[in-house]
């Protein structure tokens, strides 16, 4: 029979795939968080709609409140525009910077600034600032000071103002919340009124100190300029020390004062320099027609360097002559009368310049004389007067310590005499560097509570505090609510997923459970609700379960022959003998030979269901006291072997040789041997059963079984626990189920059902 099973095979993959590389896929992830949200959805619905409920009644309740904005300008260049360039630099008139913009801030959020609007706007008296603890103060209060009432409108009125710089500009915002719009812009420009009166105050009394502390000062220093004046004069008048005004400039207009002497110096100086010069140049031209003199016919280049008029005609008339000369003595010869007169005025010319050169050299000789005298005699007053000037410059060592003093005290005095004159001119010029650009208008729309806010505020809490709920009770829930759960828990499979027997028809079910598990609707339900349903109903979701057991029992124990199922739980009452009851009728109805023993001795629920008359059953066979022909029997198919209760009994048959010998026996005739043992947790016994069974399945009841007891009680259990086939969770709520598992109807293995 081809079937298909609602093995948990995603949550077995994943399971390895975690094991082998410790990570989860972004699939996985979403599917738990959906999960989780599916699971926990009514906390967030209702805590998120109570979180936006508190909101509303917030809204509802709370008065309107309005916020008024005057922006303000912090600028120094408006000052400095009406002053001038050299006030710049006072102290009254620095830079600003960002430390100074933020001190501003400080200075709009001080106490004082706010008692000044209290007392202007006669804050004390109004009922919105003279409330507190929850009601108003009556202004007619004699209890009640003035003080007091203005002190409570300062409080109120620092707590509904804002002060901020807006951006990294030199702008302030100056914000205030009142109940009424109106009155909001009228208290923010009052405080940016006050603010500006307070600086110009301040600066007045700042300059007025200053003013006078200047003024004392220039007295004093008055007089110090007098007196050391007066030293620097008389200290000249006894070294006789003279100074003169020398211009420094081409046009005269800037002067210095140089000493008599150095004057003096400075023009013998000169005019030995001159002396020089024209002594060195006679000399020159002396040596230089000297040198003429020794030549026949100067050239033209020596001649012209004399600037002789004489000299030059008498050598150009010698020339002619001596180019006609030459003519002649070509022509007719040089004895020729006309050649030899030729040569004779050519010697009268030579003779001429001699004589001429002669005469130039003895005007030079005495030029040469002359500057020479003049240069010793310039040379022997520089220094007589270089003398006098060592002596004179020892005495004015003193003079410049004296006059260095006086320069000092003179520039003091000057400075602070500048001052003074700026405080003077601050006086009566008041202005500061602080400007309203923005005057604050009555506001439209109120600034709190904004309902957008609020709302958008409440929800995120909402969904915070849905999320904290949901998480702590997802992790304070004890039971087994999914395979996965059982996997992380127990680290065994889950073999299938029992629904409860009172499950409601597939037409109620969501669409994505009937896609997974498929079938028509259910039909209605037998008389015996207990046993025989996985048979009767082969559609439902009950028997697609039980072909899930049976698929995983053949898998896991094939080629052993018969197979020796132990079915067990932790607790009583879990469904373990209808798992059992159903699971070996679904086996005989395909085909094999199957026997269910009822190992339960305290409490045979199953024999009580199934053989409710029999007189013999498994302890009298063990015992010897049936056959165990005659106590089989056939019901629904399978054979059954009962269980007799009685008391006074104890369970240490599930231990005995006689049950090993019986259950080898069973092995020769049926192909299953199901076991319904006793529940785990109550009866230790069971254990002893390990030997013979060649696996389990343990039954746990989805949403009543509590993961820590189960997972104690098998690691108290190891026998068991190493031949544990798997789990099957019994009795589940198919819709709270799907919620905490995760299931999808895109999930490709789901849906043939």
């Amino acid at each position: 029979m081809d079937t298909r099973t609602v093995l948990p095979t995603k949550a077995i993959d994943q399971a390895e795939r975690d094991d082998a590389g410790g990570t989860i896929s972004v699939s996985d992830l979403v599917e738990q968080v959906w999960g989780f949200i599916r699971r926990q959805y009514l906390v967030f619905l209702i805590v998120t709609a109570c979180a936006i409920g508190l909101g509303l009644v917030y809204l509802l309740t709370t008065p309107a409140r309005y916020t008024a904005h005057a922006m303000m300008l912090i600028d120094s260049s408006k000052l400095r525009v009406l002053q001038q360039q050299q006030q710049q630099a006072s102290f009254a008139d620095t830079p600003l910077d960002t430390t100074q913009i933020e001190t501003q801030v400080e200075v709009l959020k001080s106490d004082g600034l706010g008692l000044a609007v209290v007392k202007e706007k006669h804050l004390a008296d109004d009922a919105e600032f003279a409330a507190t603890g929850g009601r108003f103060w009556r202004t007619d209060d004699p209890a009640q000071s003035a003080d007091s009432r203005e002190s409570q409108a300062l409080d109120a009125l620092l707590r509904q103002r804002a002060i901020s710089r807006v951006g990294r500009t030199y702008v302030l915002d100056i914000a205030f919340t009142s109940l009424n719009p109106a009155r909001a812009a009228e208290i923010a420009n009052a405080i940016a009124e006050a603010y500006i009166d307070d600086q110009l105050e301040a600066k007045y009394q700042a300059t007025r100190r200053a003013s006078k502390w200047l003024q004392d000062r220039i007295a004093e220093l008055r007089e110090q300029v007098s007196t050391v004046d007066r030293a620097v004069l008389d200290y000249k008048e006894k070294n006789k020390i003279v100074d003169i005004a020398v211009a420094s400039s081409a046009g005269g207009a800037n002067t210095s004062t140089r000493s008599l002497e150095e004057q003096q110096l400075g023009e013998i100086t000169s005019q030995l320099s001159t002396a020089r010069g024209t002594s060195t140049e006679a000399k020159a031209r002396l040596d230089r027609i000297q040198e003429i003199l020794k030549m026949d016919i100067p050239d033209a280049s020596v001649v012209d360097s004399l600037k002789s008029e004489i000299v030059i005609r008498l050598r150009n008339q010698y020339l002619d002559l001596a180019a006609r000369e030459g003519i002649l003595s070509q022509r007719y010869g040089s004895d020729h009368q006309a050649a030899i007169n030729v040569r004779a005025q050519m010697a009268q010319i030579r003779q001429s310049i001699t004589d001429e050169l002669r005469r130039i050299a003895e005007g030079t000789r005495s030029d040469y004389e002359i500057a020479t005298a003049r240069e010793q005699s310039l040379k022997n007053k520089l220094a007589d007067m270089v003398s006098d000037a060592r002596l004179t410059n020892r005495e004015r060592i003193g003079l410049r310590e004296l006059e260095s003093n006086a320069q000092a005290i003179h520039t003091i005095y000057d400075a602070f005499l500048q001052r003074y004159m700026e405080a003077i001119q601050q006086q009566s010029f008041p202005i500061t560097e602080s400007r309203i650009i923005s005057p604050a208008t009555a506001p439209k729309q109120k600034s709190s509570p904004r309902t957008s806010v609020v709302l958008g505020l409440a929800t995120v809490l909402g969904l915070v505090f849905s999320l904290a709920a949901a998480a702590l009770r997802e992790a304070l829930d004890p039971v087994f609510r999914s395979t996965r759960q059982v996997r992380e828990t127990l680290n065994v499979k889950c073999l299938a997923v029992v629904p409860q027997l009172d499950a409601p028809p597939r037409a109620h079910l969501p669409a994505s459970w009937r896609r997974h598990f498929g079938g028509n609707a259910a039909s209605p339900a037998p008389a015996d609700p207990l046993l025989g349903r996985a048979v009767r109903d082969p559609s439902s979701l009950f028997a697609s379960a039980f072909r899930a057991i049976k698929v995983a029992v053949d898998v896991g124990t094939a080629g052993e022959g018969s197979r020796v199922i132990g079915v067990i739980s932790m607790l009583p009452d879990e469904g373990k003998s209808t798992i059992a009851g159903n699971f070996a009728e679904l086996i005989a109805h395909v085909g094999k030979k199957v026997i269910l023993i009822d190992g339960d001795l305290r409490n045979p629920t199953i024999s009580r269901a199934m053989a409710a008359h029999a007189t013999d059953g498994l302890f009298e066979v063990l015992a010897g006291e049936a056959e165990l022909d005659d106590a089989v029997r056939v019901v629904r198919g399978f054979a059954f072997l009962p269980m007799i209760a009685e008391s006074g009994r104890g369970n240490e048959l599930l231990g005995s040789e006689a049950l090993k010998l019986l259950v080898e026996r069973l092995r020769e005739t049926y192909d299953y041997i199901i076991i319904d043992l006793p529940p785990l947790g109550p009866v230790a016994e069971v254990r002893s059963t390990a030997s013979l069974v060649d696996c389990y399945v343990q039954v746990i009841e989805w949403g009543r079984s509590r993961k820590n007891s189960v997972r104690q009680q098998l690691l108290g259990a190891p026998e068991i626990h190493e031949r544990l086939l798997g789990v099957v969770l019994n009795k589940v709520d198919l819709r709270e189920f799907g919620r905490h598992e995760g299931l999808d109807a895109a999930d490709g293995q789901h849906g043939y059902y």
